[in-house]
């Protein structure tokens, strides 16, 4: 991939301006640029660079790592599929993807399991196809993309709010009064878990 710097964009950092021009998330380019694998003018850079005028970016595409998740028979309530998606209804309770503490029993086991090799690469290798997630124990709708045209397409479209989402909370007991919480609702900054 290589982009040409415009005058409209100049004084942005690399990884900022890589990022709004691909499906690459800021992090993982930002590793990409401290492996060397992000040229300015065929040069390396550091993640901080910020971009001149006319400077040429070339980033070279990591070749997809070997799949070590393995594919498990684990029952999907599908409510669509076609090739370029599937939609599936998450249980509460299930991990979306692979990572430390649960390896095995996720929703992309799953996925492998049904999909076999129709699930896009760009996720790559713990989260094929995986466009967004929720949490564990939340249940609801996750679309995947089955091919990187549609994770391409489906990214753009998350990341512009072309797409809206909408979340339902049960509150359990005795409710004595009618009330409306209307407070803005984020990640800690103090703790991210």
């Amino acid at each position: 991939m290589t982009i040409t710097v415009q005058s409209d964009n100049v004084g942005l950092r690399i990884d900022a301006l890589i990022s709004e021009n691909s499906e690459y998330t800021r992090s993982f380019l930002q590793k990409l640029i401290e492996d060397g694998s992000v040229l300015v003018n065929d040069k390396t850079v550091s993640k901080s660079y910020k971009v001149c005028l006319g400077d040429i970016i070339t980033v070279i595409e990591p070749e997809p790592e070997p799949l070590e998740v393995k594919p498990e028979n684990i029952p999907l309530d599908i409510v669509y599929e076609d090739d370029d998606l599937i939609v599936i209804n998450k249980s509460k309770g299930m991990v979306v993807h692979p990572a430390a503490g649960n390896y095995d029993g996720t929703l992309v086991n799953a996925l492998l399991y049904h999909c076999k090799d129709s699930l896009s690469g760009i996720g790559g290798v713990m989260r094929p196809g995986i466009v967004h997630r929720i949490d564990k124990l939340t249940s609801g709708l996750l679309v995947v993309a089955k091919n990187d045209f549609a994770h391409v397409a489906l990214s753009e479209q998350i990341k512009s709010h072309d797409v809206s989402r909408v979340y339902h909370a049960i509150a359990l007991g005795n409710i004595k009064e009618n009330l409306t919480l209307d407070y803005p609702i984020g990640r800690s900054t103090n703790d991210r878990k």
